[in-house]
């Protein structure tokens, strides 16, 4: 069980009436990523979470490799997966992808993301927004369990609560798949695939998977229905697989795409839906979501951008993507509605090397590893802007 890392004691000094240039609500994925893009901007900067950095896990932590070696993060990585298995109740399928799944060690990943901005960081429970009363008309102020803290770029990254928004979701009536994993100690040595099964006497509308990952299993079941309760067949499938049911670790996902900004917010990851309907992957999205997010924020810091205009091209940059995320979508309704033999015909036509490489590349193509490694327009820092 995670034990909280919010500060305590001496530790626990107030952070009412901090005033900062940027502030990033979250230190996962999307707001380490935005993190990353404002190192040496020059500008006060601050991330807060209600964890120490790399404390919490709550995803099986599997990213495609070329966004790990894009963002300089491979030190992480605990175990290459180049090859995809799919079994329904009629067959089992083996692809070679184009590129691989690494799963790696989340706390290790985020230390490595934090250093590349090492920008200021502090245990605080975010509670909401608050009027900013008092200060000038830009500022957004964020209340948390250690005092307001006061800044005009602000992003929230911290999860599918959408905690600086106006509306929040509430399971289980809201957009949102349910996960639950294991993680027993087992060899792990010479498996090479990640394994997907999709079996309606597992799970009705859902999949299950196992992630080898050095050592351990990350053994799971994901239900698309936030009402079915995915416990049991979390443990009918590791016992299928003759692995201990210990080190219990489930979340919710989204699977619905938001507005990426609100009343002068940014939100990435989960909070704006940044999580693929279908595959449930929102790791490489809450990254790709993160940077994005991050450059806009230091175009406002560096005088490239007004803020109303960073939101403004944020807001469409998210959008453009609806395409992708409603196509996912769709076939999330779709496939668990498929007869098991037609699926099962469908995994065995697409199973030539020539239309997985076609297939997968897409798929990877709609986050693309190489715009992490865009170069950054660098301008002027910007004087304070409160």
């Amino acid at each position: 069980m995670t034990v909280r890392a919010t500060a305590r004691g001496s530790e626990r000094y107030s952070l009412e009436g901090r005033q900062v240039d940027a502030l990033i609500c979250g230190a996962s994925f999307a707001g380490l990523a935005a993190a990353r893009e404002l190192a040496g901007s020059g500008a006060s900067v601050l991330i807060v979470d209600r964890y120490e950095i790399g404390e919490r896990a709550t995803s099986a932590c599997a990213c495609p490799t070329p966004w790990l070696e894009a963002l300089e993060l491979t030190d992480a990585i605990v175990q290459e997966l180049p090859c995809m298995r799919f079994t329904t109740p009629h067959g089992s399928f083996r692809y070679r992808l184009p590129w691989s799944w690494s799963a790696f060690d989340y706390s290790r990943l985020c230390r490595l993301l934090y250093e590349q901005s090492s920008l200021a960081f502090e245990t605080a429970r975010v509670i909401g927004r608050v009027p900013a009363e008092g200060w000038s008309s830009g500022a957004i102020a964020v209340q948390t369990d250690r005092g307001t803290i006061r800044a005009p770029l602000v992003l929230d990254a911290l999860g599918w609560r959408r905690v600086l928004g106006a509306e929040g979701y509430q399971p289980p009536a809201a957009p949102l798949s349910r996960g639950l994993e294991v993680h027993p100690h087992i060899d792990t040595a010479g498996k090479d695939e990640l394994h997907v099964w999709v079996e309606r006497p597992l799970v009705r509308r859902g999949y299950g998977w196992e992630v080898p990952a050095g050592g351990e299993a990350r053994i799971g079941v994901g239900s698309y229905d936030p009402a079915q309760h995915v416990r049991e067949p979390t443990e009918r499938l590791a016992e299928r697989l003759d692995a201990d049911r210990v080190r219990y670790q489930g979340n919710w996902f989204p699977h619905r795409l938001r507005d990426a900004t609100e009343d002068g917010v940014f939100f990435a990851g989960d909070a704006a839906g940044h999580c693929l309907p279908l595959s449930g992957e929102g790791i490489r999205t809450a990254l790709y979501f993160g940077l994005a997010g991050g450059r806009e924020m230091r175009a406002v810091l560096e005088g490239r951008k007004s803020r109303e205009q960073a939101l403004i091209d944020y807001h469409a940059f998210s959008a453009s993507h609806a395409p992708t995320f409603d196509f996912a979508l769709r076939m999330q309704r779709l496939i668990p509605a498929l007869p098991p033999r037609a699926l099962t015909a469908a995994l065995r036509a697409i199973g030539s090397q020539p239309l997985i490489d076609r297939a997968f590349g897409w798929y990877l193509d709609r986050a693309p590893a190489s715009f992490a490694a865009q170069a950054r327009p660098v301008g002027e820092p910007a004087a304070a802007l409160l």
